[in-house]
């Protein structure tokens, strides 16, 4: 069983998490303009940038960035993992309350973190920016982006303007329970929603790129899609297979089993062959498929109560639990 935390209250720390991945030329120009704003917030903080396998000088400079910033934390992974892996690192190396997540582009502006906290203070669990006034192309940037959103919202049921947005703020008992791969960082608040937490959408501000160069492309909505596919049935199915995959099976065999029995009816009451009839080949095709997918999800249901069982993992959260300590009794002597 694990607990999420309370609901509303104070900041006591946050960890401001960048992956980095050839951006050497954004490096100071985004550090100096953060430092200003945890500078003004009355909260304690650290920052922790990941080398997602940089081959420029971008670690060279997170290194001096290191050397006179005390609170800077620098990851380097030894190749490019990806961004998934480059937050599940700073993930795993946080130790603030609250968790923000940005890029190192600079097109995310830093002076939106206080009203990412403010929306964690409201009592939200997780607080997601909207680029409201997106600065990018509108052919090959937004409208792929709008279009991914409007599908991501209707197949996970969490409804959000901007998956893609980076800068989003956690609170850390969010991300400590969500394990992270392939392109998965961008359902983390459809993830999170499994877990019953509280989502809320802020408008951030958008800015232009104006160094180094743009590392999304049309060629990652194949495995966004995929992920996608992969999140929907995690949120719908990862601890009961046997819905899904036992459906898919009922349905296939009960129409096999349909179009067997008409067949049957052809051949001994209208006395019409069925032998070389495709039809019946159909019919068996679809009966020894509805038998398989049930038996994947049988097969299913043993694999997830041995994930469950054997790592103790729980198959819920809870927020917080109210209750009386019990009332020592006093003992009278005689």
């Amino acid at each position: 069983m694990k607990t999420l935390g309370n609901s509303g209250g104070s900041v006591g720390k946050i960890s401001v998490i960048i992956p980095v991945f050839n951006e050497e030329e954004n490096l100071r120009g985004l550090h100096e303009e953060l430092t200003s704003v945890l500078n003004g917030l009355d909260i304690e903080s650290e920052v922790i940038y990941v080398d997602d396998g940089s081959s420029d000088n971008s670690f060279e400079v997170l290194r001096e960035i290191h050397e006179e910033d005390s609170r800077v934390k620098v990851i380097r992974f030894r190749k490019n993992y990806g961004q998934t892996a480059a937050m599940a690192a700073g993930f795993d190396h946080a130790t603030g309350d609250v968790v923000i997540t940005m890029d190192a582009d600079r097109q995310n502006d830093p002076a939106d973190i206080p009203k990412l906290l403010q929306g964690i203070n409201d009592g939200y669990d997780v607080v997601s920016g909207w680029r409201k006034g997106r600065k990018d192309p509108f052919l090959n940037r937004r409208l792929p982006s709008m279009i991914a959103n409007g599908l991501i919202s209707m197949i996970t049921g969490v409804h959000l303007h901007d998956y893609g947005c980076t800068l989003k703020a956690y609170r850390r008992e969010i991300v400590t329970n969500i394990h992270l791969y392939g392109e998965m960082h961008r359902f983390i608040p459809a993830i999170a929603s499994w877990l019953g937490v509280a989502i809320s959408e802020v408008p951030v501000n958008h800015r232009p790129r104006t160094a180094g160069k743009s590392k999304y492309g049309i060629s990652r909505t194949v495995r966004v899609i995929l992920d996608l596919i992969t999140v929907k049935f995690l949120l719908s199915f990862s601890t009961r297979p046997i819905q899904f995959f036992g459906l898919l099976g009922v349905v296939s065999g009960a129409v096999g089993f349909v179009i067997g029995l008409y067949l049957t009816i052809l051949k001994y009451f209208y006395h019409e062959s069925i032998g070389g009839r495709p039809l019946l080949m159909l019919a068996v095709l679809l009966i020894f498929i509805g038998v398989q997918f049930v038996s994947m999800g049988l097969l299913g249901e043993l694999m997830a109560r041995t994930y469950h069982e054997t790592q103790g993992k729980s198959i819920y959260w809870i927020r917080e639990i109210c209750e009386r300590e019990p009332e020592k009794s006093e003992t009278k002597n005689t």
